[in-house]
C-alpha cells in the first residue's frame, strides 16, 4: 500500500508540473501587453524575492511539519488523546481552515484563472467552468470514497484492528464515521479513518503545488512578503486536520511517513521548482492559466467535499457530540473561528 501511495502522488505531482514546465512558457510577444510578466517597479526585486522565497521554503516546511505531526505525536499527550474534548475541538478547527481553503483561497483563484482576459473569450467567458468542474470533482471524490471503501471490504482481511492495538482506537467513533450508518465496528471506522486520508492528502497536494508554483516564479516582493506568513498559518492548521485523520487512520510507521513527507515538501518543492523555471513560467499564458484553473477546480471540489462531508458533517452527526449539546455548540464556534481566521489569510493569499 506505501509503494501504490507513493506511486499515485509522484504521477500526480508529475502531472501536476509537467504542463506548466513545458506549455506556459511562450514568448512575451505573444500575448497581450496587460498579460505580460511584469518584472518592471519598486516591488519586483529578484534579489530580495529570491531571499523571501527562500526564507519561506524553510518555514513553510517547517510549520508543515509542525501541524501534521502534532495531532501524530498528541498520542503521548493526555489531553491530546483523540478521544479527549480538546481534540475535538482542535480538530473542528482545522475542519474549518480545510473548508475555508476550498472557498475562500482555491475556489477564486481558479476564478480568477479560467476568466482571465489573457484567454480567449469563447469557450472561456461562455461557461462557468470553474464551478462545472468543481461540482464534478466532488461528485469524483464521492466516487472514489465509495469505491475505496468497498474495495477495503472485499480485498482486506476484516480483522484491521489488531487484537494487541491501543484500546483506545477501538472506541473512536467521533471522527469520520457516520453514526446511522450502521458500520461502527473498528474495523469499519478503521477503513472509514485510511480513505479519508488519503484522498485529503491527494486534494492538499495539487493546490500545494500550484501555490508553490505561482510563488517560486513570482518577484513580486510585495506580494511574496505578506503571503509567507499568510501560507505558514494555512498549513499549520491544514496540517493538524490531516495529522489528526493520519492519527485516526493508524497506519504503520513507513506509511505515516511517507504522508507526512509529502504534505510537508509539497508546498517547498513547488516553490523551488517556480524558482528554477521563473525564467520560462509565465503565469498569465494561456496554457498556464487552463492548467492551474482546472488544477484549482478540481482541488476545490476535493475539499469542499472532504471538509463538509467526511469532516465536519461526519463529526457532527456522530454520537460524541449528539449526546453534547455543549461540546457541539463550542465545536461550532472553533469551525467558525478556523474558517474565519483562513478567510481573513485571502487578504493577502
Amino acid at each position: 500500500m506505501a509503494k501504490l501511495y507513493f506511486l499515485i502522488l509522484s504521477l500526480l505531482l508529475l502531472s501536476t508540473v509537467a504542463p506548466l514546465s513545458h506549455g506556459a512558457g511562450q514568448p512575451p510577444n505573444n500575448l497581450p501587453q496587460e498579460c505580460q510578466k511584469s518584472t518592471h517597479g519598486p516591488c519586483h526585486n529578484k534579489t530580495r524575492s529570491l531571499n523571501l522565497k527562500l526564507i519561506a521554503i524553510v518555514a513553510i516546511l517547517v510549520t508543515s511539519m509542525m501541524g501534521v505531526l502534532l495531532p501524530i505525536l498528541s498520542r503521548s499527550v493526555p489531553a491530546l488523546q483523540p478521544d479527549t474534548k480538546l481534540f475535538v475541538l482542535i480538530k473542528a478547527f482545522a475542519s474549518g481552515v480545510i473548508l475555508a481553503t476550498g472557498y475562500m483561497h482555491v475556489l477564486p483563484d481558479s476564478f480568477d484563472c479560467l476568466t482571465s482576459k489573457c484567454l480567449p473569450e469563447k469557450p472561456w467567458s461562455k461557461f462557468p467552468f470553474t464551478t462545472f468542474i468543481a461540482m464534478f470533482s466532488a461528485v469524483f471524490t464521492l466516487m472514489v470514497d465509495s469505491y475505496a471503501m468497498s474495495w477495503y471490504k472485499k480485498c482486506k482481511t476484516p480483522n484491521l484492528v489488531d487484537k494487541n492495538q491501543d484500546p483506545e482506537l477501538k472506541t473512536l467513533g467521533h471522527c469520520h464515521g457516520h453514526g446511522s450508518s450502521g458500520n461502527d465496528n473498528p474495523a469499519s471506522q478503521l477503513r472509514r479513518y485510511r480513505v479519508v486520508a488519503q484522498v485529503l492528502e491527494l486534494g492538499i497536494v495539487v493546490h500545494s503545488v500550484v501555490i508553490g508554483l505561482s510563488m517560486g516564479a513570482s518577484d513580486n516582493v510585495c506580494t511574496i512578503r505578506p503571503l509567507v506568513a499568510a501560507l505558514c498559518f494555512h498549513q499549520f492548521f491544514e496540517g493538524i486536520g490531516l495529522g489528526g485523520c493520519i492519527l485516526q487512520a493508524d497506519y504503520e510507521r513507513k506509511m505515516k511517513a511517507i504522508m507526512v513527507f509529502f504534505f510537508s515538501v509539497t508546498t517547498p518543492f513547488g516553490i523551488a521548482l517556480g524558482i528554477g523555471l521563473s525564467n520560462v513560467y509565465q503565469e498569465n499564458s494561456p496554457t498556464a492559466l487552463v492548467v492551474v484553473g482546472i488544477l484549482n477546480a478540481v482541488s476545490a471540489g476535493l475539499l469542499n467535499y472532504m471538509a463538509l462531508v467526511d469532516l465536519l458533517a461526519s463529526d457532527f452527526m456522530g454520537e460524541k457530540l449528539q449526546n453534547d449539546m455543549k461540546l457541539q455548540t463550542i465545536s461550532y464556534f472553533a469551525v467558525i473561528l478556523g474558517a474565519g481566521g483562513m478567510s481573513v489569510m485571502a487578504i493577502w493569499a
